[in-house]
């Protein structure tokens, strides 16, 4: 197994697709998806356009919709929520189909939305990602991370340091046979730096404190919790996304 880090959707090589890609948006798609998910949501169906998800979401019964929608860390007009983690439970969520559009997350599943096996991973879900990357062997694995806006992101890079460091002790490879690139060796070294402070790190991460000027202080303490949840979101058809 290969893995490799591309820290935005704007660094994926134009050639060549792996066996597996998984999309990380740690604030916060990708821990609201896997969020949703465990709270009983039917399925997750991602866009990149604010005004595709209102049209394609009308063809669902009101009751069996929630429509998310983020831009700029606040919650688009129309929509039910935005792109917390917290807003669900399974009063709220279970069995309804989650039509979600954000400012990264979604734009990065998009880029990779025609690989053979896309899945999401956070922090929340490292080990249960891990335990699917051991289960099925890609031989090649790309991670790639949202940033913000088309720029690097502190928490995407640390949760692909942490999922990489997870298949290191795993299975007791090294970097010579696991690395597919540079930036997977320094995901893995940021990890080890920061492990035991995640928390610390989103609070200086420059999308973690646009998120505390929004008063989002309980998403960064739920989005920098390791290995709480042991479920896996795969893409099961393009754009929709279901438990593994």
């Amino acid at each position: 197994m290969k893995l490799s880090v591309f820290h935005t959707p704007e660094e994926v090589p134009s050639e060549g697709s792996p066996d597996c890609a998984i999309a990380i948006d740690v604030l916060r798609a990708t821990s609201t998806i896997a969020a949703a998910l465990y709270a009983g949501a039917e399925a997750i169906q991602v866009f990149s356009n604010v005004d595709e998800l209102i049209r394609v979401s009308e063809h669902w019964p009101a009751e069996k919709r929630l429509r998310a929608g983020e831009r700029g860390g606040g919650k688009v007009e129309g929509c039910d929520l935005g792109n917390s983690p917290l807003d669900h439970t399974a009063e709220r969520s279970q069995g309804r189909r989650l039509f979600m559009s954000t400012t990264n997350g979604t734009r990065c599943l998009e880029r990779i939305r025609d690989v053979p096996t896309v899945i999401t991973g956070a922090l929340t879900t490292r080990q249960a990602v891990v335990d699917f990357l051991l289960k099925q062997q890609p031989e090649t694995v790309w991670i790639v991370g949202s940033g913000w806006e088309g720029s690097y992101s502190l928490e995407d890079t640390v949760c692909a340091g942490a999922i990489i460091h997870g298949v290191i002790v795993a299975t007791g490879q090294t970097f010579k046979d696991l690395a597919g690139n540079d930036a997977a060796i320094a995901s893995v070294s940021l990890y080890l730096q920061w492990q035991d402070q995640l928390l610390d790190l989103l609070h200086y991460a420059s999308h973690g404190q646009r998120l505390l000027r929004l008063d989002n202080f309980e998403d960064l303490k739920y989005c920098s919790q390791l290995d709480t949840l042991d479920i896996v979101p795969i893409q099961q058809e393009q754009g929709v996304l279901r438990l593994a």
